[in-house]
Parts: C-alpha cells; sequence; structure tokens
C-alpha cells in the first residue's frame, strides 16, 4: 500500500473503532408557529436509529415523557406527540373561553440532549418549561438512563455499589460546595432538606465530568434558589460505582 495512502487512513480506522459502539442518532423536532390564540410548542430531542431494541427503548421513553407534559385534554389520551400538541393547544383553548380576557398564552420548551455514552450506559437530559398561567412558569429537567447491555432503561443508582456510603460522600461534597458548617444542621445556612436530613435527589445522572445530582426548583430549596446542582467527578465516584466508566 502507498506510505501516504495508509497514513492518511489511520485516523479514519482509529476513528472507526473508538466509535463503532456509539448510537446514531438524528434530531427530531417539534414547532407550532406562534400566534395571538394559541400557545408556543417548541421540542427538540434526539431520536435513535441504529441499535433496533436499544432505539425503541429510548424513542418510547422519551415519547412518553413528552406526551406527559403536553397533555392537557380530557376528552382524549394521545399516543403521539403530534397528538399531545394537539391536547396541549385544546387545554389553551379550553382555559380561553372560561377566561377570554387571560392576557397571557400557554407555553411549552422542551429540549433533550446526549450527556454521556460510553461502551455501557447512555444518558440523555430532558430540559422542559412550561407555562399554563400563574406567577410563573415551571421547569425540569430529567436525567434519563439506559443500559446498552441489557437494552432497559435503569436507575443510575442501581450502579451504586454502596448506596448509604455514597451518600455520605456526597453529603460531604455538597456540604464543600453549599458552604455548610460540618456538625452543623444540613439546613443551617437555608436549605429545606425534609427532617434535617441530606437525600440525594430524584435527578442523577452522568455527564462528560462526572455524576450530576440535579435538585429541582422547591426540592431542597425556595423557587428564588433556582436548581442546585452537584457535580461529582468521575475520579472521586469510581470506588461507589459497580462498572467500569470510560471518562
Amino acid at each position: 500500500m502507498n506510505t501516504k495512502l495508509a497514513f492518511l487512513l489511520l485516523p479514519l480506522i482509529f476513528w472507526s473503532c473508538t466509535n463503532q459502539d456509539k448510537l446514531v442518532f438524528e434530531p427530531l423536532e417539534f414547532k407550532e408557529a406562534s400566534c395571538d390564540n394559541c400557545p408556543k410548542v417548541s421540542i427538540h430531542i434526539p431520536k435513535a436509529l441504529e441499535n433496533q431494541a436499544l432505539a425503541t427503548i429510548i424513542n418510547n421513553t422519551l415519547q412518553e415523557e413528552v406526551i406527559s407534559m403536553l397533555s392537557y385534554d380530557d376528552a382524549f389520551e394521545p399516543s403521539t406527540i403530534e397528538e399531545a400538541i394537539r391536547s396541549f393547544n385544546n387545554g389553551f383553548s379550553d382555559i380561553k373561553k372560561l377566561y377570554a380576557d387571560e392576557p397571557v398564552g400557554w407555553e411549552a420548551i422542551i429540549d433533550g440532549a446526549i450527556t454521556f455514552e460510553d461502551d455501557n450506559i447512555i444518558t440523555i437530559q430532558l430540559n422542559s418549561y412550561s407555562f399554563t398561567g400563574g406567577a410563573h412558569g415551571y421547569t425540569s429537567t430529567q436525567f434519563f438512563n439506559f443500559d446498552k447491555k441489557k437494552n432497559i432503561e435503569v436507575n443510575t443508582l442501581d450502579f451504586i455499589e454502596d448506596l448509604d456510603q455514597f451518600r455520605l460522600y456526597a453529603e460531604l461534597k455538597f456540604r464543600e460546595q453549599e458552604k455548610i458548617p460540618s456538625g452543623k444542621s444540613i439546613n443551617t445556612t437555608g436549605f429545606m432538606f425534609e427532617n434535617n436530613v441530606f437525600y440525594l435527589p430524584e435527578n442523577i445522572g452522568f455527564t462528560k465530568e462526572g455524576l450530576q445530582l440535579y435538585y429541582e426548583q422547591y426540592e431542597v430549596a425556595s423557587y428564588a434558589d433556582g436548581p442546585i446542582l452537584l457535580n461529582l467527578p468521575f475520579q472521586e465516584i469510581k470506588p461507589y460505582l459497580s462498572l467500569k466508566i470510560k471518562s
């Protein structure tokens, strides 16, 4: 083989070997035009294309979550994202009929992104914002973790070997980040953990930097404080994991 040609092919071979276990995705987008008599809807989520079994699990999970966020019409149960958008529009129309002078429109924005993937797991983060009247809108972030070997959705904590020890470690890191003195109540500086006891958030997912603990607004603090994020680096959490992570 020509030496120059062989040299040029090496990066391609290396790329193929290092990316052969990566899933292929395409962007899936739904957007409703904004007008005076309709709500604003914008959805951007990844759609898995390869590995049929795993792709089906991922796509169905994200679709079901989006549908649940947009379902506001009791007259029918949507089974697709398009139908869910129609349900959201119908819900807005019903409110307009009851409160014709209500000047504020509804809004739903949903964005999904892959935050981590290696040979074993893939994590997708779903950020959403919705406003259906009231003082302010509702913001939410959810992590969805999938086992690529078993083709199933899993809870991140299933990968933790000793949950009690991990919780103690997470509390130590939380206190360091939020400057909460050791030996003092976890709520000393104004947090609102129930019974003054630290606990892990409902949303935990892998990112390129490590494991992210995501406390939603109102979960442990006031709405004004916004979400509370704690990022735990891979090098520190490896002793607590039941699987090897390629970081």
